[in-house]
């Protein structure tokens, strides 16, 4: 994982995998994207190997402008070896998880599926011809065992869960379709466990009763995942320690 572009580097998750990466290899560079980079972490604002830019998973035309601008920082024929999609939206201005159908909205859903599924689809297919080369390729999702059809025996979280479902079969398409076009390559999905973080800070009373990681930990965690991908783990939804999940 030497050519890695990480969207959603500002969140917890997604920058400190920017920045695990960058240190357990001097080789690697990181192209981070988020809505305004300014916002990202300091480390990786002031890193020669990260370069960090604009990005809006609300936006459809940003991916093409991401790719514009991917141009001038990587070569296509470089390419990338590391997609990791780590946006994500849980809560927000107007927004709460929904504890029943009543509390469904048509924009928070609307919301839900731009950042946590749409933003994954489109910016594959803007990465598509960094892809293209013969190394092995991993893409990586981070989705959520809530998203989880199969696992699902509470309900609510309406728009959460089903967003997070549909970033699930992005994957499982992708993962049908990419082999014929770019083989060799994994994609997969990734829970990466309960984390510390602006999404999980409203339910911090809850969360006392759960194994809760510091984004560190779960950067390390991610990343062990990762590095051991192989070609049979193409179209496949993994837990943060390594275990499978169903779909």
């Amino acid at each position: 994982m030497k050519r890695v572009v990480i969207a959603g580097v500002s969140g917890a998750i997604g920058g400190a995998l920017a920045q695990r990466l960058l240190q357990r290899d001097a080789d690697t560079r990181v192209i981070g994207l988020c809505r305004n980079p300014d916002a990202a972490p300091e480390p990786l604002r002031t890193e020669e190997r990260c370069s960090l830019l604009s990005w809006d998973a609300e936006d459809p035309a940003s991916p093409r402008a991401v790719a514009e601008a991917l141009e001038t920082v990587l070569g296509r024929d470089d390419g990338i070896d590391t997609f990791i999609y780590a946006a994500g939206l849980l809560h927000g201005q107007g927004m709460f998880p929904e504890k029943r159908l009543e509390d469904l909205e048509s924009a928070s859903l609307a919301r839900a599926f731009a950042v946590n599924a749409t933003g994954f689809g489109l910016l594959a297919r803007a990465l598509l011809p960094w892809l293209r080369h013969r190394e092995f390729k991993r893409i990586a999702a981070i989705s959520a065992k809530v998203g989880s059809i199969t696992d699902n025996g509470f309900g609510g979280w309406y728009a959460y869960r089903s967003s997070k479902a549909a970033l699930n079969m992005l994957v499982r398409n992708l993962s049908i379709e990419l082999p014929r076009r770019c083989k060799p390559i994994a994609c997969v999905a990734l829970h990466p466990g309960t984390t510390e973080s602006a999404l999980s800070e409203p339910f911090s009373q809850s969360l006392a009763k759960l194994k809760v990681h510091t984004p560190a930990q779960t950067a390390d965690n991610l990343v062990r995942v990762l590095e051991g991908l192989g070609d049979e783990s193409n179209g496949r939804f993994f837990s943060w320690d390594g275990s499978e999940l169903p779909w």
